[in-house]
């Protein structure tokens, strides 16, 4: 009799639950960075160091750069078959010229603007007046020019791959790397081509939009893992580099941030608004790709969240949003193709006591716009930095000094540049007129995930009905039709 009365009492009782927002995706990553910022700092002060780190160290050292080495996995297949389907993409949209015009316009307006900060911040703040640094240091890596730039762009092979080997202590170890700007090129061919074919390319556009599928889904797999991989990123960075090695260069990362703030936070909204779109709706809906891009410093890894986000949160169309935030992906680097090289250029200069004048200025700005694709698959924008001082006739030597702080200065930048390709794909679509604001306008649930969970366990159907009808859009003349969110 007891058990009876009291069985229905505890079934009518919800169990203990977590609130809805220590559940999401945002508020782990949060999480993640606090703890990752803690271990560091225990890591730092526990005699941890970059040449022998203890135990701890180790530890945060193995999960980040485990993490990113799942996401550089998919990097290959990625940009392939993405940039293939959003060229095909376009087949489905009768004013495709215009939106790639339009898109490609935006994004030089934006880089513009960006370097200009650059410039500025550089000039008001003179970052590399007073730095204390020793003239010592020398960069040993390859140089940036335009010829070697252009060279690059033909790949070697299909797969745009290239191996070095390496002999220490009479074993020889053979690293893979691959080009992301000749896997751009290729890809881009392929896909004009295929375009050129028509009905004799549908069985393979249709392999390619399999795999394409296929290995957004693996790659949502890891993303979902992104809060682990905080953890050691952020932990690692910080014993590796700690306060003091960031401290000395502090004026310098100043000066990067401050740029980086002013176009995330001022320029953006501004182009937002001046577009009748609400500011509150555009970082609602972006931010948690720029959150996993501020952590993961990639934005070929975060390319399926980036696109998702603007798709299902902004409400730019799937048919061009496919074509447009993968091309960002790899040429849209308002943080690391514009304020990190004016800002670095104009350092390097005054570190080594070189007046710059006006056309060299005009040379930044012109670098910064039209050569943004050179850093395309570097990490910390090393190549488009030498391809600025190069150009100007800086001494390259001035990298060396730089390289020290790059991951710290990386995470904001990769954040801006992620926060850019989803701006201009949303500017272009209101202007274009197919943008659907009933779903921008949205409220937001806080999980980019919500539709994957309500497909897959059944836990939300009403938002899985709405992600099939967003996917289900389709262009008409140019213009969005079907859309009901």
């Amino acid at each position: 009799m007891t058990t009876q009365t009291s069985t229905p009492a505890t079934a009518g009782k919800p169990g203990f639950r977590l609130p809805r927002w220590a559940g999401s995706f945002g508020f782990q990553i949060i999480a993640a960075l606090i703890v990752g910022l803690g271990l560091g700092l225990l890591a730092k002060y526990t005699g941890s160091t970059k040449a022998a780190p203890n135990a701890l160290g180790a530890t945060l050292q193995t999960i980040g750069s485990s993490y990113v080495s799942l996401l550089q996995t998919a990097v290959v297949p990625l940009i392939f078959t993405a940039v293939v389907s959003s060229i095909s993409n376009l087949r489905a949209v009768s004013n495709a010229a215009r939106l790639a015009w339009n898109t490609l316009l935006w994004f030089a307006i934006t880089s513009l603007i960006a370097v200009l900060i650059g410039m500025g911040l550089g000039v008001l703040l003179q970052p590399g007046a007073g730095t204390g640094i020793t003239q010592e240091a020398k960069y040993t890596g390859k140089s940036g020019d335009w010829w070697a730039f252009l060279i690059g762009l033909f790949p070697k092979n299909f797969l745009g791959l290239g191996a070095s080997t390496t002999v220490a202590d009479g074993t020889a170890t053979t690293a893979v790397s691959f080009n992301v700007l000749q896997i751009l090129v290729i890809a881009i061919a392929v896909g004009i081509a295929a375009l050129k074919v028509g009905k004799a390319a549908e069985p393979f556009l249709n392999l390619n939009a399999s795999a394409l599928a296929v290995i957004q889904k693996v790659l949502w797999w890891i993303i979902r893992i992104a809060p682990l991989g905080t953890v050691g990123l952020i932990g690692n960075a910080v014993a590796v580099y700690g306060w003091d090695t960031i401290g000395s260069l502090g004026k310098f990362a100043v000066a990067i941030y401050a740029g980086l703030v002013l176009v995330l936070f001022v320029v953006y909204p501004v182009l937002i608004r001046s577009h009748g779109l609400s500011i509150k709706q555009y970082f609602s809906g972006v931010w948690p790709a720029v959150q996993l891009a501020f952590v993961s410093r990639s934005s070929v890894g975060t390319l399926p969240l980036t696109q998702r986000v603007t798709e299902r949160s902004l409400g730019v169309p799937r048919a061009y949003a496919s074509f447009a935030v993968p091309l960002g992906a790899t040429t849209k680097m308002d943080g690391c193709a514009a304020i990190y090289p004016a800002v670095s250029a104009i350092f390097v200069a005054q570190f080594f006591g070189i007046q710059l004048d006006f056309s060299q200025y005009l040379l930044i700005a012109l670098v910064s716009v039209l050569g943004s694709a050179a850093t395309a698959g570097t990490t910390g924008a090393v190549v488009m930095l030498t391809l600025t001082l190069s150009t100007l006739g800086l001494p390259l030597a001035g990298v060396g000094l730089l390289l020290a702080i790059d991951p710290i200065l990386d995470m904001g930048r990769t954040a801006v540049n992620v926060a850019g390709q989803a701006l201009v794909p949303t500017i272009v679509a209101k202007r274009q007129g197919i943008l659907d604001e009933a779903l921008y306008n949205a409220p937001r649930n806080g999980d980019p995930f919500a539709d994957d969970d309500a497909e897959s366990e059944g836990s939300d159907p009403t938002a899985a009905a709405v992600s099939r009808e967003a996917d289900a859009d389709e262009f008409e003349g140019g213009r969005l039709v079907g859309s009901k969110a």
